[in-house]
């Protein structure tokens, strides 16, 4: 059986008779996970970061839209709304800023990372879905020749 893929992903660790700074401790299982797990793990973190960014953003955006009704208000009304959009626009900008980090860090990641492996997990979706599609195009032909067969047979 062909073992998986090692990757250069670096893992956290610590050298156990190391004393001078006390470091939080990771997780074993974290670190005793094969390279796809592990990636797989990455990825779900970073997919939670996205979400929770333009989570903010959504949701500034549609309280920022709510504070804008216009109708009788008075002074104090007035200023406090301005400064919940203040707030909300503060919010949003740091999100924004936020998901330009970590557009900046995938960036990294992406330069950084193996090429190779890359262009043969690509390689190997492109093979996979050919098969699909080929598969489907016998399937439909099985199809459809019996189609063709039996409206020939009701016609005679």
């Amino acid at each position: 059986m062909a073992e998986p893929p090692q990757t250069d992903v670096s893992r956290p660790s610590a050298l156990p008779t190391a004393k001078l700074l006390q470091r939080p401790t990771f997780n074993q299982a974290l670190v005793d996970q094969n390279s796809d797990d592990y990636l797989d793990t990455i990825e779900e973190e970073w997919n939670k970061k996205l979400d929770a960014e333009v989570e903010v953003l959504v949701d500034g955006m549609v309280d920022i839209v709510s504070l804008a009704s216009i109708g009788d208000k008075d002074k104090f009304r007035i200023a406090q709304e301005s400064f919940q959009a203040e707030s909300r626009a503060e919010s949003m900008v740091r999100a924004a800023n936020s998901l330009l980090s970590i557009t900046h860090s995938l960036k990294l990641l992406l330069l950084l990372s193996d090429e190779a492996q890359i262009a043969h997990r690509r390689d190997a979706e492109l093979k996979h879905v050919q098969q699909e599609k080929n598969e489907a195009r016998e399937k439909v032909a099985e199809l459809l020749d019996g189609l063709m067969s039996s409206k020939g047979g009701l016609s005679q």
